[in-house]
């Protein structure tokens, strides 16, 4: 009796089984979630769930059905071929990706086929294959980012001529960009983790409609995991753990997350530790860049020692960790809380351009000591979303969110006792509340309000090395300032036909700044600052479908950056040669900026992508000279320096061009390209130009990629072009310690190219291995305007495992 009732149970449970089918990504392998499985006349439908399964069950064996996913290839088939193979349906990706959904330009989920603005996207898949070491390093390897970087804790992304505040992050839709964001080189970039990231959307050009001030030369948007919910009322138990090494620095980096979820809640935990030492650079490049001598200090002694390993840069390491929780609540199936804690936090990591300065005779270097402290961040964010139902919207959006940044900077001359410190913290609280109406037939709203406010304390302090007598200095930004901001927005798309699509949007964004200046340590000829401006905005362009394969959009737009702290209140900053003092008498700067994009499908084997634009900035926020109580230069820090300020003295205007390429020749092999050229000229009120800081070189990439169902392969090729001396930037001529010397004996930023290689092997579905060798031909090699030199020879190996 028992005998049979186990071969029933057994029969029945391979007839179950068998009726199980998974979809699977025939590039990489991974379960792909939401595909829609339906018969002829959708009379039968099926929806495979996390893990990539649906039940065949409601199909005949020798039923036609398809298989429909936004991001692939429509696959049609039969439950009997399907379980031929093995129970497996593998769809392939689409070539092009004009029916991807992207969220960045309205807050709301939108086709990417109906937006004008240039706009990329970066997936978790994408990110796991370049395994980049920061966020910063996820944007530089799109190929469409150019990133500059002054330390090895760093990274300060350039787009289309603009860089640091007039460039805006947000991570899950919270604008990381606070009061103290300033026009030099910034990298709150890393301060966001690679292995968190779900998807990273960034908008070139003006995006101050949505997103107010600094959103001039275009918006980063990082999308973390979110915790998934289980589809039945068992728990969802799913995690992942990675390890990573990377030999130019020794990289050490562990990462695991776990998501338990039931049908209402979810939870989702992360962490990762990243220690990095000090990083080699290549064999074969200027002598220049070699790290010949460093200072070290012994019983409080500065002495100029040889380096023994010139191309060792002493001291870039550091150590950073990364932990995010989260929570998901969905009591009803319209609405949504989900619930977000973040902390970064790095140990001290110098600032390797400053320590390779030399001194003014050029016999020794200028710092004994000049690093930042721990760079800390936290945010704790709260979004609530309900769609339905409401009278005048589809859906609303409340988010409310805290952060905490912490930075300090420290430096000490050579051979001097005293080492000063300063200190910065931000408070910044923003609330936003964003409608979507789709009731409209065939033209969508998108409208909202937004608050920001950010309390800034500022210290400072000096300290005797040798007799640890520690005295109060002055603070680099007016201790307890505050900036604030209030704007509302409306944004519309109307179709006017299946393949044409208008949108244009509105905003008005005020802005108000309160210091007051200490004059304890300097005689300012001002006491308090007080600041309180409007900015209006606006856009308007199409996506146009002249034919199918072939797309035509237009966009104009403008864009602004309010004076914040930085620019308002920075307290003596120096730079070499120059002491940078308070303006109080500061307005908008504002952009104006025009494009137009063509991309083009052939045959779905090449698609061809090609975007023009060009970008005027008036009443530009510029370090200018100036005078300080009636003083055109002042002793600061030892030094007669020239003194300068944050002003309204000039126009710039910027334009350029971005193309790309993508060849499929077969489901193997395709190829790939980039390519950005930018030119950027700033104009002072008397009509001299000289070239843009933050313009980068043309920049590009050339790929060949094969694939099959496990192995992934790329063999590539990064490149910058030359920056003549007559083309740098008057602040960059003066920093001759970072560049190369010309036949001239003049600066220049040289040309350069890498060669490198990555690989992805799926062992199983679960457990994945990578392997990359970066510039193995071993240049030596700076990218433009950074103080580190990039990596020699650079071997990569990851290891990832998810259950």
């Amino acid at each position: 009796m028992y005998k049979y009732l186990f071969v029933a149970l057994f029969l029945c449970s391979t007839i179950v089984s068998a009726q199980q089918i998974t979809v699977l990504d025939a590039d990489s392998g991974e379960e792909i979630a939401n595909v829609a499985v339906f018969n002829k006349d959708k009379s039968k439908i099926a929806l495979t769930n996390f893990d990539g399964v649906f039940d065949a069950a409601v199909f005949m064996d020798k039923e036609r059905i398809t298989l429909k996913h936004i991001g692939y290839q429509e696959f049609k088939t039969t439950r009997l071929q399907l379980q031929r193979q093995g129970h497996k349906a593998f769809l392939i990706m689409k070539a092009q990706q004009l029916d991807e959904v992207v969220m960045s330009v309205s807050k709301w989920e939108q086709q990417k086929r109906d937006i004008p603005n240039r706009i990329i996207s970066l997936d978790a898949r994408s990110i796991a294959f370049t395994t980049p070491q920061t966020a910063a390093d996820l944007l530089q390897n799109s190929g469409k980012v150019f990133v500059q970087k002054s330390q090895m804790g760093g990274g300060s992304p350039m787009i289309r001529g603009f860089a640091t505040n007039r460039l805006l992050l947000t991570v899950d839709g919270v604008r990381m960009n606070n009061a103290i964001f300033r026009g030099g080189n910034v990298q709150n970039v890393i301060s966001i983790d690679p292995f968190t990231i779900k998807n990273t959307e960034v908008i070139f050009g003006p995006g101050s409609v949505i997103y107010g001030s600094d959103a001039i030369g275009g918006v980063m948007n990082f999308y973390t995991n979110k915790p998934m919910l289980s589809q039945n009322d068992s728990i969802l138990l799913h995690g992942n753990t990675n390890y990573r090494f990377a030999s130019a620095n020794m990289e050490n980096t562990v990462h695991a997350d776990i998501n338990l979820g039931k049908k209402t809640w979810s939870s989702l935990t992360s962490i990762t530790y990243n220690n990095f030492n000090d990083l080699r650079m290549g064999a074969h490049g200027p002598d220049s860049y070699l790290r010949n001598t460093f200072v070290r200090t012994v019983n409080g002694v500065d002495e100029l020692v040889e380096n023994n390993s010139p191309k060792k840069q002493v001291p870039t390491g550091y150590d950073q960790i990364n932990l995010m929780q989260k929570f998901l609540y969905k009591p009803k199936a319209k609405w949504d809380l989900n619930l977000g804690a973040y902390y970064t936090e790095t140990s001290d990591y110098s600032r390797y351009d400053r320590l390779i300065r030399p001194t003014s005779d050029g016999l020794g270097l200028r710092s004994a000591e000049w690093y930042y402290g721990p760079q800390k961040w936290f945010m704790g964010n709260a979004q609530l979303q309900k769609k339905g139902d409401g009278k005048v919207y589809d859906g609303l959006k409340l988010g409310l969110a805290y952060q905490h940044f912490e930075e300090s900077r420290i430096n000490r001359d050579f051979q001097d006792e005293v080492r000063n410190t300063t200190k910065e913290k931000v408070d910044a609280v923003n609330f936003t509340v964003d409608f979507e109406n789709k009731k409209l037939g065939d033209f969508r709203l998108y409208y909202g309000s937004e608050y920001i406010y950010n309390k800034i304390g500022s210290t400072g302090f000096d300290l005797n090395i040798n007799t640890n007598e520690r005295t109060a200095a002055a603070s680099r930004y007016p201790d307890d300032s505050s900036w604030q901001s209030l704007a509302g927005y409306v944004n519309g798309e109307y179709k006017a036909k299946p393949n044409f699509t208008i949108m244009s949007g509105l905003r008005y964004s005020h802005v108000w700044v309160d210091a007051i200046f200490d004059d304890t340590f300097y005689d300012f000829p001002f006491e308090t600052a007080d600041l309180s401006t409007g900015a209006l905005t606006g856009s308007i362009g199409f996506s146009w479908f002249p034919r199918a394969n072939l797309q035509v959009t237009l966009n104009g737009s403008t864009g602004f950056r309010a004076p914040n702290i930085d620019d308002v209140g920075k307290i003596f900053d120096s730079e070499p040669g120059s002491v940078v003092v308070p303006n109080t008498d500061l307005e908008p700067e504002y952009a104006y900026n025009v494009e137009v994009g063509v991309q083009r499908n052939i045959n779905d084997k090449i698609i061809l992508k090609g975007t023009a634009y060009y970008t005027y900035l008036v009443d530009a926020l510029v370090r200018r000279d100036f005078s300080f109580n009636g003083f055109s230069e002042i002793e600061y820090g030892g030094e007669l320096s020239n003194v300068q300020a944050i002003q309204n003295a000039a126009k710039a205007y910027v334009y350029g061009f971005e193309f790309g390429v993508e060849a499929y020749l077969t489901e193997q092999w395709s190829l790939s390209s980039n390519l950005t050229l930018t030119e950027g000229i700033e104009e002072e009120d008397d009509g001299t130009e000289t070239p843009a800081r933050h313009a980068a070189p043309t920049f590009g990439d050339f790929h060949v990629v094969w694939k099959n169902q496990r192995l992934r392969t790329d063999l590539f090729m990064n490149y910058n072009g030359e920056i003549a001396n007559d083309d740098l930037a008057m602040s960059e001529q003066s920093k001759e310690y970072i560049y190369a010397v010309d036949e001239n004996g003049n600066p220049y930023a040289p040309s350069w190219y890498t060669l490198n290689f990555r690989s992805q092997y799926d062992i199983t579905n679960r457990f994945k291995v990578t392997g990359s060798l970066e510039n193995f031909t071993d240049q030596r090699y700076r990218t433009y305007s950074s103080g580190i030199v990039a990596p020699g020879i650079n071997l990569i190996i990851g290891v990832g495992y998810n259950f």
